[in-house]
């Protein structure tokens, strides 16, 4: 059995500026609906939970090993549990990336302060 762990820091402001310059077109090619939804504050998506998000993201993708591969960042998702918490959801080619790196389960920590937002996943094999 082994580990991988990927770690991935986001400035706020560059998701705030995505948001401002491409609205809807960034938050399709980017989010799933229900992380859209829940990243939701006052009627609008919130920079910050949307960070965080996106740091998980790429996060994961580090511990996927995705190189130089297009990846869909649709295909990995941060999914809220009844109690609160995350979790990362593998879809499509994500999925045969895991399966095929032998990776049985995956934890993922989110946080956010002010300009930053942060992830850690690990990958248990």
């Amino acid at each position: 059995m082994g580990i991988r762990v990927g770690i991935d820091l986001v400035r706020v402001s560059e998701v705030r500026d995505a948001l401002a310059a491409h609205g809807e077109r960034y938050l399709r090619r980017v989010y799933t609906d229900a992380e859209v939804a829940d990243a939701h504050r006052r009627g609008t998506p919130d920079p910050l939970r949307l960070a965080a998000r996106f740091a998980a993201k790429e996060a994961a993708m580090k511990v996927l090993r995705v190189g130089d591969t297009a990846l869909n960042l649709r295909t990995i998702e941060v999914v809220r549990d009844p109690g609160g918490f995350v979790e990362l959801a593998l879809h499509d080619d994500a999925a045969a990336l895991a399966r095929d790196a032998g990776i049985t389960d995956l934890a993922v920590s989110l946080t956010h302060e002010e300009e930053y937002a942060s992830a850690v996943v690990v990958a248990q094999l």
